[in-house]
């Protein structure tokens, strides 16, 4: 089974910054469908950010200027740099690859593997 493990959570202020990562125990991570997702207590799961093979990139409106989803294909792990972080970003974040190649998307059941999720809180 493929592995994915989020780290690079934590706990920041208001307009405070982190950088999460999802390391891959696949050879590659490049040709899928990649993808983080957050969820917050008593809130549906929601795509943030998804990237594929094609490089194409994809944010919800509310991060858009804020966040960056990026692929290290060396180091076989993908990020998300996160900037001006807000309290309403608090959430647990979880990233996400698909089993066969793939384009970006919001989906969940577009992705088949899953990470355990990284706790972000961002306090006013």
């Amino acid at each position: 089974q493929v592995q994915l493990v989020e780290s690079g959570g934590g706990s920041v202020q208001s307009g405070g910054s982190l950088r999460l990562s999802c390391a891959s125990s696949e050879y590659t991570m490049s040709g899928h469908s990649l993808g983080w997702f957050r969820q917050a207590p008593g809130k549906e799961r929601e795509g943030v950010a998804a990237t594929d093979n094609s490089g194409t990139t994809r944010y919800i409106d509310s991060v858009k200027g804020r966040f960056t989803i990026s692929l290290d294909n060396a180091k076989k792990t993908l990020f998300l740099q996160m900037n001006t972080l807000e309290p309403e970003d608090t959430a647990m974040y979880y990233c996400a690859a698909s089993r066969y190649r793939g384009y970006a998307s919001f989906g969940a059941s577009s992705y088949d593997y899953w990470g355990q999720g990284t706790q972000v809180t961002v306090s006013s």
